[in-house]
């Protein structure tokens, strides 16, 4: 019987997978496209099957854990930015696993954040700023859509990680720009949430209406980058000064003196856009509240797999 467990880190996009003994690194990572599956157990199966040929014991995993981009309340879940939909109870018995998991994926990621090393995580700005140890640490992260969430102590070294939607409260506005983009997508949406500006189709929308051109996202970031696109460089610096304020507002609510944590898929392939931008200023930016936010450190989460690092730890608190 294999003593590997699995692992995964499922987003609107992309499966991330891996297998894991107790204790030990991961295995085998692999990172399968969403869409080219029907469902998730078509994906689970496949990655399985791809380890199995490569050599590995995968016929006796019974423990395994998800971490997934959408509310986990309940039995089923239903993602938000894929057609994947689920009861937790049947997939595991589908799967022949004693012990599922599922957790929302920015709770999973939260939980990876005190343990990350120097290795693991690069400055943005505030040099003069240290976290406080034993503080709220927070975490924002756009990719296919807008991940929020943090961590707080809970004594004796552990921490527990916050399992919310944030990324779906109302988008404020702090120029006329902004103000612009807000009227645009009041006519499309109705409610206008941060993730409708902080994501990939967030990006392609303020592109849409800060230039009336319509780019897929990886194009808007190449031209920004490669400096072919005034345009685009426009809308780069908008998205991240954006994603500042909104940090700087999950900092507040959650006083995350211990650090705020950027991840997600979108800002590391921005480079050195980001580190040139209004970030770390439209962060501190908080009128009567700047001097507290002065002092709170920002780091860009850049190991590869965070979130299967917490969703690990987690599954290891869940089984003897």
């Amino acid at each position: 019987m294999s003593a590997l467990r699995l692992l995964a880190d499922i987003g609107g996009t992309n499966a991330r997978f891996a297998l894991q003994a107790p204790g030990g690194g991961f295995a085998d990572i692999e990172v399968l496209a969403c869409r080219d599956y029907d469902r998730i157990d078509d994906a689970i199966a496949a990655y399985l099957a791809r380890a199995a040929a490569r050599g590995l014991p995968t016929d006796g995993i019974r423990h395994a854990a998800i971490a997934i981009a959408n509310p986990v309340e309940g039995d089923v879940v239903s993602m938000t930015n894929h057609h994947w939909r689920f009861s937790i109870a049947g997939l595991r018995d589908a799967c022949a696993f004693t012990t599922l998991l599922v957790v929302n994926d920015f709770a999973a990621l939260a939980q990876a954040l005190p343990h990350l090393g120097t290795g693991g995580r690069q400055r943005i700005g505030g040099t003069d700023s240290a976290a406080v140890e034993g503080r709220p640490i927070g975490l924002i992260g756009p990719g296919t859509g807008l991940g929020v969430s943090g961590v707080v102590p809970a004594g004796g070294g552990r921490w527990i990680a916050l399992a919310g939607e944030g990324g779906h409260a109302s988008f404020a506005p702090v120029d006329r720009d902004e103000m612009r983009l807000l009227d645009a997508l009041w006519e499309e949406h109705g409610h206008v949430s941060a993730e409708r500006l902080l994501s990939g189709p967030g990006l392609e929308a303020i592109h849409r209406v800060l230039a009336g051109e319509r780019l897929a996202a990886a194009d808007i970031t190449a031209r920004a980058l490669d400096g072919s696109c005034a345009a685009c460089r426009a809308t780069v610096d908008a998205f991240c000064a954006i994603l500042g304020s909104v940090a700087g507002n999950v900092a507040l609510t959650l006083g995350a003196t211990g650090g705020m944590y950027v991840g997600g898929g979108i800002v590391p392939r921005l480079g050195p856009l980001f580190h040139a931008s209004a970030f770390r200023a439209r962060f501190e930016g908080k009128g009567r509240l700047q001097a507290y936010l002065a002092r709170i450190p920002t780091w860009l989460v850049t190991e590869p797999y965070p979130a299967l690092r917490g969703v690990a730890a987690l599954l290891d608190a869940a089984t003897p």
